[in-house]
């Protein structure tokens, strides 16, 4: 099998990695169209030259990767080869609704719906990352149920995998990561840390930078949060030395809006496969893969008390902790590494053919 593969963002992405690395692990041909420019704009413009250089060669189908809803329409034109488009997230969803930047009635929100609804419908197959998120794009852009599959994000095992950093402290590390967008939650992390401030075995690693650092930093300031420690980033291969590090890991999402209850944050993949102990976000998405004090602990949402509880009792039992980081690497090993995410994806093409 062969197939075209193009997207909208750079391939070192990391759901569109993942998809390359799964794709060719289960012996998929690619023909790679995609581009590392650094703006939309730039990697469009080249993406779309690459692929009408490359439209006739001798593939099998187009395969549209993250974020390919400006390149559907386009790429529907110029071939009649059938097009899988990896749809990810919402982009009217998105905007509108997680980060407000237009209003759902305005004539940008009304583009955006359109431009989610309109690439659908051009695609013979879309895939997203949770029967959650599915039911949202069938309810909203009215869709049928037998266009989509669910596939999950995963993780590259070759970069996360279980491994031993010694550390000279003997406190409880609590970790975190994020890029500071509203859907994350990272204010509750905040407050979290503000509660449990006056054990002094636990310590919090909040790692990111993006649109609301500032204000959490300040909130973290004004609420006396001085047991967490802020790192603007980490260079993504350095990550699970950050990670191995951590006794704790928070995979979120935290937040109340409603996109947080039906997608999946992709760091969680990468704490499972370390074998980390994982608290997530108790949502609809999350109870698709996990299991509550089993292969996850989930807290409710929205909720820094119900936070602060949960890393409570996951510091006062060892065998509980120890317990979920085995059961979610299970979880990792059988339903979310490269072999597992590429045979899923291999099914669905060839349903789909």
């Amino acid at each position: 099998m062969k197939i075209l593969f193009i997207s909208g963002r750079e391939p070192a992405y990391v759901r569109n990695a993942m998809l390359l690395k799964s794709l060719r692990k289960n012996g998929v041909e690619i023909l790679d169209c995609t581009d590392s420019s650094a703006t939309y704009i730039a990697r469009y413009f080249k993406v779309l030259s690459k692929f009408i250089f490359r439209k006739n060669d001798d593939i099998d189908l187009i395969f549209v990767g993250f974020f390919g809803q400006p390149l559907v329409s386009i790429v529907k034109k110029l071939t009649n080869k059938p097009i899988i488009f990896d749809a990810f997230l919402s982009a009217y969803d998105t905007m509108c609704f997680d980060r407000k930047r237009f209003k759902p009635g305005s004539l940008a929100g009304r583009f955006m719906y359109w431009l989610d609804k309109h690439s659908c419908e051009q695609s013979g197959l879309v895939l997203l990352d949770t029967d959650a998120h599915i039911d949202y794009f069938i309810k909203t852009f009215g869709l049928p149920r037998e266009k989509f599959r669910r596939v999950f994000v995963g993780a590259d095992e070759a970069l996360f995998y279980p491994r031993e950093v010694g550390r000279k402290d003997r406190r409880l590390r609590v970790f975190y990561y994020c890029s500071f967008l509203p859907l994350h939650g990272t204010e509750y992390v905040v407050q979290a840390a503000a509660r449990l401030q006056k054990d002094r075995e636990i310590e919090f690693i909040v790692v990111g930078k993006g649109p609301e650092q500032t204000t959490v930093r300040k909130l973290a300031q004004r609420i006396s949060a001085d047991n967490i420690r802020f790192i603007d980033w980490v260079p993504y291969e350095n990550l699970p030395l950050e990670i191995a590090k951590a006794d704790i890991c928070l995979g979120g999402h935290f937040s109340d809006i409603e996109k947080a209850q039906r997608v999946r944050a992709g760091k969680t993949y990468q704490f499972i496969a370390m074998k980390k102990p994982v608290i997530v976000g108790d949502c609809t998405g999350n109870r698709e893969l996990f299991r509550h004090n089993d292969t996850a602990f989930l807290a409710r949402m929205a909720d820094a008390g119900a936070l602060a509880d949960a890393i409570l009792e996951l510091k006062a039992n060892m065998s509980l902790r120890e317990h979920i980081a085995e059961a979610g690497y299970k979880t990792f090993l059988e339903k979310c590494d490269t072999d597992s995410v590429g045979r899923e994806l291999k099914r669905a093409i060839e349903a789909f053919r």
